[in-house]
């Protein structure tokens, strides 16, 4: 390899990073980091006195450029748009469990979705990789006091929604192994116990196939959940795995991957369940779980 092709690969991962974070697309967030590397192929590399600050300039603009397009796209989208999940390799230190749990989660990317292409950039780099605003307002070509009020904004606008809750990785685990065992056994009051009162599911098809938009009440959850069962008996699956930094549900039928179903809890019940079932978005993760 070149030591320009070095110089990539070495910061490859974190351009996917950036880029992933942006789109919640694991196709699109590779679309991206090629174009970068496109770029940074036919630039004048001698003229570059920063390379990694270059190729994450170019990576965070052409994310936003694509975040502007999918914003227009996602408006038309047949029910709700959730995040594309992603098998993740487990966390090696620490520093890593916390970084993939808080700030890549299935949840978290959901609610990102509620800011504008230019917002969700300064918080991401201003929050998540703790950029200074110096560097944002370079990347972005907007003022510092600009840039500020950006992220500040976005504080906003996030602390709006749902509360995120910081609970130990080890309890969602016993919790989601618990409610997976509970639906194995078609026990519907096991399922209830684990389920808040006002828990809600949030399902994305995508036009592909069959999902609730919202459905809201432990009680009803824990019944959609038994019929499942019920319906499928032996045929049904569940198994815990992460999936985004988190413990995550897949649930399978007759062997196929029917749904991957990221869980939030207030650390004594499940609070709230986004549920992927569009084909589209769960294909990479059946294909890397066929290999295994």
């Amino acid at each position: 390899m070149t030591d320009s092709v070095l110089l990539f690969e070495r910061h490859r991962p974190r351009l996917y990073a950036i880029a992933y974070r942006m789109l919640g697309a694991v196709a699109e967030a590779e679309d991206v980091v090629q174009e970068a590397w496109l770029r940074w192929d036919g630039t004048d590399r001698a003229a570059v006195q920063n390379a990694e600050a270059w190729l994450v300039t170019a990576t965070t603009r052409l994310s936003i450029d694509r975040l502007r397009a999918a914003k227009a796209e996602r408006e038309n989208y047949v029910g709700v748009w959730l995040p594309e999940p992603m098998l993740m390799a487990a966390p090696a230190t620490p520093e890593q469990i916390h970084e993939q749990a808080d700030d890549v989660s299935v949840a978290f990317l959901y609610m990102l979705e509620r800011l504008s292409p230019d917002a969700r950039a300064a918080f991401l780099m201003r929050e998540v990789f703790d950029a200074d605003y110096e560097d944002i307002a370079q990347t972005l070509d907007k003022t510092q006091a600009a840039v500020r009020q950006l992220v500040r904004r976005a504080k906003q606008q996030l602390s709006q929604g749902t509360p995120r809750q910081t609970v130990p990785r080890a309890t969602l685990q016993r919790l989601l192994l618990a409610f997976a065992d509970a639906m194995q056994r078609s026990d519907f009051h096991g399922l209830h116990a684990l389920l808040s009162d006002d828990a809600e599911l949030i399902g994305d098809g995508g036009g592909k196939v069959s999902s609730f938009a919202s459905l809201v009440g432990g009680k009803r959850l824990a019944q959609l959940f038994y019929a499942g069962k019920r319906r499928y008996r032996d045929g049904l699956r569940a198994e815990v795995v992460q999936v985004n930094g988190q413990w995550t549900l897949l649930r399978f039928i007759d062997g196929h991957l029917e749904s991957v179903q990221a869980y939030e809890t207030d650390g004594e019940r499940l609070t709230r369940v986004l549920v992927q079932r569009n084909p589209d978005k769960l294909a990479r993760i059946s294909a890397a779980l066929a290999q295994d």
